[in-house]
C-alpha cells in the first residue's frame, strides 16, 4: 500500500537546487581535480576505488537521488536506505569482480535513474520492507557493473572502501540538499504563490482545437515576446530541444565577447584560440564546430556562416553583434526542419534584433586589461514607423603579454514601419575592426620557460576584419496566410595572420638566409621575436567577397478533411563571389603563395513543410528540401585546380508530436540533412603544398538524425526538456584551409543526452541547469588508429541563476559553466583537461534613468585551457621533424569590468 507526501509544487525547488549542486559536483570531481586540489591520497587502490564512482553520471545522479529520496521518507529511513545500498552495492561488486555472468545488467542502471526520480518527483513512499527491496534491487547491480570493472591488480579490500565511502559521500549529499531545499521553500513560499498566479503564461490556451490561434500556432512561435526563455513552447514545438532566449536571458548575463550570446542555446560552448577579432570556436553535441561547421547562425535570416572562406567552411564571425538589441534568440537542434539546410546538422539559431527599443541608452564600460566599451543605442519615431540606431566602440588588450589592442567600431541604422495587415523594415549594419593575436602555445615552451602563460612565440600574429551589410524584408499576413520577402547583401573583408607550428616548415634547413640566427634558444630560454620578420611558418589567409541572398516562403492556414493543417512553400537562394588566397608570410608580409582562387558559389533551395494537427494530442509535421549547389573555380595560380561541379540532395523531414498530457509532450524527430564541402577542394586536382596529384573532394556528405524527446511544463514555474538524439555522418570532407587541401574524415556516429531547465519560482528570480552528454566515434575501423573522433566534446553543463529588482533596484547573477574533457586524437592516448569558469554579474539601479553595473570573470582565477590541441610543431634547436605536443590557450586570469548605463 503506497501513501503520498502532501506537496506543494514548491517541491520542485529541491530537484533544481539538487541539479545545480549536482553539476557542479560532476565538475568538480575529476580525478585530476581531486587529486591536485584535495589530496585525497591513501592508497593507490583506495585512491581508485573512491575517484571510480565520480566519474560515471548515472551512478552519481542515482547515489544522490537515493538521499534524496531517504531525506523525503524521513525517521530510520534516513540512515536505514543509505547503510542498505552500500551492504548489497557491496555484494553486487563482489559478483562482478568474480565474473559471473548476470544479464540486463546495464538496462537495471538505467531503470534505476528513472525510477528513483519519479519516486522523488510524485513524492511515492511504501512501506519500510518495499523500500528496501527497491533499493537493494539497484544497488546490487550498481555493485555488480562497477565490479566488472576493479583491476585484477587492485586490493579488493582497499578498493571496496574507497568506493563505499565515495557512495556514502554522495548520499550525503543529496540528503543535504534536501535540507537546504526545506529551507529555501520556506522562503520562497509565501511570494511565490502569488506571483505564480500572476505571471502565469499568456499563451496557456493556445493550443485548443479549431481556434484561429490554434492554426496560427507556427506564427505565434515567431511573433510571442519573450523576455526570459522560452522553453515552454507546449503545442508549439516541434522538438524537445527547440527554444526560444530573450532578451532578459542576455543582460543579466556576464559575457566577455559578443559570441557568447550564443551559450544560451543549451549545450554549446563559444571559446576563442587567437585574438579577439578572429571567429569564435564553437562545440555542440559532440562536434568540435571548429569556427561554425554544422550549426547555422542567422542574423534575422540572413546567413552568418561563410562558404568555402579561406580559413575554414562554415567561417562565423559574430563580432558584428551587439547583445543590447537582441530581442530573442531560436534555437533548434538537429536537421528536422525544412526551412534550414546547409550548415545545420548539429543545430541552428536565429537572432532577432528590436525594431524598437524599450528605452534608449547610452552605456560606457572599462576594466581590466584595457578594456573599455561604449554604446549609444536608441529609436524613434519617424514618418508613422521606427528608426532603430546604434554605434559602439570596443577596445581591449587582454592578458597577453603582447597585448590584442583590438579596436572594433560598429554601428546599425534600421527604419521599420507596420500599417494595416503588413510591415517591412531595411536594415543596414557596418563593423571593422583589427587587432594583434596570441594564438595556441606549446607545452612544453612554457615547461621550458621559453614562454610564459600569456605569452605568444610569435608575436606578429593578426589580423582586420571588415563587415557591411544590407537587408530588405517585407511581411503580409492574410486572414488565412502569411507570406514573406527577404533580400540581403553582405560584403566583407578579412585579413588573418597565424603561426601554428612555427619553425617546422621554415626554418635554417629549407630558408637558411632567412632563418641565419636559429640556432636554438636564445640565453634565458627565449625566443627572439625579431626572427619572425624572416623566419618562421606564418600564413596569410586573405577572404575577399559578395555574398548575396533571397528567401520567400507562403504560408497556408487550411484544412484537410477536418483537420487544422497550415502548409509552407519557400525558397531560399544564395550567391557567394569569393577571392581568397592562402600566403607565405613573415610579419604579415607576404614572401609567397601557396594557393589563389577566385570562387563562384551559388545555391537554390526550394522546399514544403505540411503540419497536421490530428488530434488534440497529435500533430505532425512533414518536410522536404532540395539543395542544389554550382561550385566554380577559376583564376587559381594552379590552372588544373580550376574547374565547375554541380550536385545536389533531397533531404526529407518527419516531426511526431503526442500531447499534451499534464502539460506534457513527447516528440520524435527524425531527417536527413547534409555538409557541403568547400568549394577549392572540390576542384582540386593537384594539392597546392607538395605538388601531387589528388582526388577531387565529394561536393556534399550526407547526414542522417533522429531524436526523441520530453517537454514538461507540469510543475508550474519549471521548464524542463529532456531528449536523446544520434547522428550519423557518411563520411565529412573538410578543407583545412590552414594547409590548402581537403582532408576526408572516416565515417562517423555521435548519440547523446541533453537535460534542461529553466525555473522562475517568482518574477524577480530564475535559475537555469542544463546538461549535455554525448558519445563520438568513427564507425569503421583503420589499422593503426583508434575510433575517437579527436576534440569531440562528451560533456557540458551550464548552470546559473539570474534575479533583478531586489532591495530596490539589485541584478545580475552568477554562472558556472564546465566543458569536459575530450580526445585529442584517435586512440584517445592524448586528452585534454576540463575547463571550468565561474563569472557573475552584479547591478544597481539608481533610478529609470541610471544604472550601475560590475562583472568579475573566472572567478576562481583557474588556469585552465580555453581550448587544447595535440599536434606536430617545432622549436628552435630541435628536430626538424618535430616534435608532437600539446598546444593550448589559456583562459583568462580573473578580471573586472564595471560600468554605467544612461537610458533616455
Amino acid at each position: 500500500m503506497s501513501t503520498r507526501y502532501v506537496f506543494t509544487k514548491h517541491f520542485v525547488i529541491l530537484l533544481l537546487t539538487g541539479l545545480v549542486l549536482l553539476g557542479v559536483f560532476i565538475t568538480l570531481s575529476s580525478p585530476a581535480l581531486l587529486q591536485t586540489s584535495f589530496n585525497i591520497y591513501f592508497n593507490r587502490d583506495w585512491n581508485e576505488g573512491f575517484l571510480h564512482p565520480l566519474t560515471g553520471w548515472d551512478h552519481i545522479i542515482v547515489m544522490v537521488a537515493v538521499g534524496i529520496w531517504a531525506a523525503q521518507i524521513r525517521g530510520q529511513a534516513l540512515w536505514i536506505l543509505p547503510v542498505v545500498f552500500v551492504s548489497v552495492m557491496s555484494l553486487g561488486g563482489l559478483a562482478g569482480a568474480a565474473s559471473y555472468i548476470i544479464p540486463g545488467a546495464e538496462a537495471m542502471i538505467l531503470l534505476s535513474c528513472f525510477t528513483i526520480s519519479a519516486l522523488i518527483v510524485r513524492g511515492i513512499r511504501f512501506s519500510a520492507p518495499v523500500n528496501i527491496i527497491i533499493i537493494s534491487l539497484f544497488a546490487f547491480f550498481h555493485g555488480y557493473v562497477h565490479g566488472q570493472e576493479i583491476s585484477a591488480s587492485a586490493s579488493l579490500v582497499s578498493y571496496t572502501a574507497g568506493f563505499v565511502s565515495a557512495t556514502l559521500l554522495l548520499h550525503g549529499a543529496g540528503i543535504l540538499i534536501s535540507w537546504l531545499t526545506v529551507l529555501a521553500i520556506t522562503f520562497f513560499i509565501s511570494t511565490s504563490i502569488n506571483a505564480q498566479e500572476k505571471d502565469l503564461p499568456a499563451y496557456a490556451d493556445t493550443a485548443k482545437p479549431g481556434s484561429q490561434i490554434n492554426k496560427l500556432a507556427h506564427a505565434v512561435l515567431e511573433e510571442v515576446r519573450v523576455t526570459g526563455r522560452a522553453d515552454e513552447l507546449t503545442g508549439i514545438a516541434d522538438s524537445a530541444s527547440q527554444g526560444k532566449v530573450g532578451q532578459d536571458q542576455i543582460k543579466y548575463r556576464p559575457m566577455t565577447r559578443p559570441g557568447e550570446v550564443l551559450e544560451t542555446v543549451p549545450g554549446l560552448i563559444a571559446t576563442q584560440h587567437s585574438g579577439e577579432g578572429k571567429a569564435n570556436q564553437y562545440f555542440l553535441r559532440g562536434f568540435n564546430l571548429d569556427h561554425g561547421t554544422d550549426f547555422l547562425t542567422q542574423i534575422e535570416g540572413v546567413p552568418v556562416n561563410q562558404l568555402s572562406h579561406s580559413h575554414g567552411q562554415g567561417w562565423t564571425d559574430t563580432n558584428f553583434l551587439i547583445p543590447e538589441l537582441i530581442e530573442s534568440i531560436d534555437f533548434r537542434k538537429g536537421n528536422y526542419f525544412a526551412d534550414t539546410g546547409d550548415f545545420s546538422s548539429a543545430g541552428s539559431a536565429n537572432i532577432r534584433y528590436f525594431n524598437r527599443l524599450p528605452e534608449n541608452l547610452f552605456r560606457f564600460t572599462g576594466g581590466s586589461f584595457d578594456y573599455y566599451r561604449g554604446l549609444a543605442a536608441g529609436s524613434h519615431q519617424l514618418l508613422k514607423g521606427n528608426v532603430l540606431y546604434a554605434g559602439e566602440i570596443v577596445h581591449n588588450d587582454g592578458p597577453w603579454t603582447v597585448g590584442n589592442n583590438y579596436l572594433k567600431f560598429n554601428g546599425l541604422l534600421r527604419y521599420s514601419r507596420d500599417y494595416g495587415n503588413q510591415s517591412w523594415r531595411i536594415t543596414a549594419m557596418a563593423t571593422q575592426s583589427d587587432w594583434r593575436a596570441t594564438d595556441q602555445i606549446p607545452r612544453r615552451a612554457l615547461k621550458q620557460g621559453s614562454v610564459g602563460r600569456f605569452d605568444a612565440l610569435d608575436p606578429t600574429d593578426g589580423g582586420n576584419s571588415q563587415r557591411y551589410s544590407l537587408t530588405g524584408e517585407w511581411r503580409m499576413q492574410g486572414e488565412n496566410s502569411i507570406t514573406s520577402v527577404m533580400a540581403y547583401g553582405v560584403y566583407s573583408k578579412l585579413n588573418l595572420y597565424s603561426n601554428f607550428s612555427f619553425f617546422l616548415d621554415d626554418n635554417e634547413t629549407t630558408n637558411p638566409a632567412g632563418c641565419a640566427g636559429l640556432r636554438g634558444l636564445l640565453p634565458g630560454n627565449r625566443v627572439s621575436s625579431g626572427l619572425f620578420r624572416t623566419c618562421g611558418d606564418q600564413f596569410g589567409q586573405p577572404d575577399d567577397r559578395w555574398t548575396t541572398g533571397f528567401a520567400g516562403s507562403h504560408t497556408l492556414f487550411h484544412k484537410i478533411g477536418a483537420f487544422d493543417a497550415e502548409t509552407t512553400l519557400g525558397i531560399q537562394v544564395r550567391n557567394d563571389n569569393i577571392q581568397n588566397a592562402l600566403t607565405k608570410t613573415h610579419a604579415q608580409k607576404t614572401v609567397g603563395i601557396t594557393r589563389q582562387d577566385t570562387v563562384w558559389v551559388t545555391s537554390i533551395s526550394p522546399y514544403l513543410e505540411n503540419r497536421i494537427h490530428w488530434q488534440n494530442w497529435l500533430r505532425t509535421s512533414l518536410g522536404v528540401r532540395f539543395d542544389g549547389f554550382r561550385f566554380e573555380v577559376n583564376r587559381s595560380n594552379i590552372q588544373q585546380n580550376n574547374g565547375t561541379r554541380y550536385d545536389g540532395l533531397v533531404s526529407p523531414k518527419l516531426s511526431i508530436v503526442f500531447g499534451p498530457w499534464a502539460d506534457t509532450e513527447l516528440y520524435l524527430n527524425g531527417g536527413l540533412g547534409f555538409h557541403s564541402n568547400d568549394a577549392r577542394g572540390i576542384n582540386t586536382r593537384i594539392d597546392p603544398a607538395s605538388g601531387d596529384a589528388v582526388d577531387r573532394a565529394h561536393p556534399l556528405a550526407r547526414t542522417y538524425s533522429a531524436e526523441t524527446g520530453i517537454r514538461s511544463t507540469w510543475i508550474q514555474g519549471l521548464q524542463s526538456t529532456l531528449t536523446v538524439w544520434w547522428m550519423d555522418l557518411e563520411s565529412e570532407l573538410v578543407f583545412v584551409g590552414d594547409a590548402g587541401t581537403t582532408e576526408a574524415s572516416r565515417p562517423s556516429r555521435r548519440y547523446g543526452l541533453e537535460f534542461t531547465n529553466y525555473y522562475q519560482p517568482v518574477h524577480w528570480l530564475t535559475f537555469d541547469a542544463d546538461f549535455s552528454f554525448s558519445h563520438s566515434r568513427f564507425r569503421d575501423t583503420v589499422i593503426g588508429e583508434g575510433d575517437h573522433v579527436p576534440n569531440a566534446v562528451e560533456a557540458v553543463i551550464a548552470t546559473g541563476a539570474t534575479f533583478h529588482d531586489v532591495f530596490g533596484g539589485f541584478y545580475g547573477g552568477p554562472r558556472l559553466r564546465y566543458l569536459g574533457p575530450r580526445a585529442l586524437n584517435e586512440d584517445n592516448s592524448r586528452r585534454s583537461d576540463g575547463t571550468i569558469l565561474l563569472s557573475a554579474m552584479l547591478g544597481y539601479e539608481i533610478n529609470k534613468s541610471l544604472r550601475i553595473q560590475a562583472e568579475v570573470f573566472n572567478i576562481l582565477n583557474r588556469k585552465d585551457d580555453a581550448i587544447t590541441y595535440f599536434y606536430t610543431s617545432r622549436l628552435p634547436g630541435e628536430s626538424l621533424a618535430g616534435v608532437d605536443d600539446f598546444h593550448f590557450h589559456p583562459v583568462e586570469p580573473v578580471s573586472f569590468r564595471i560600468g554605467f548605463v544612461i537610458n533616455y
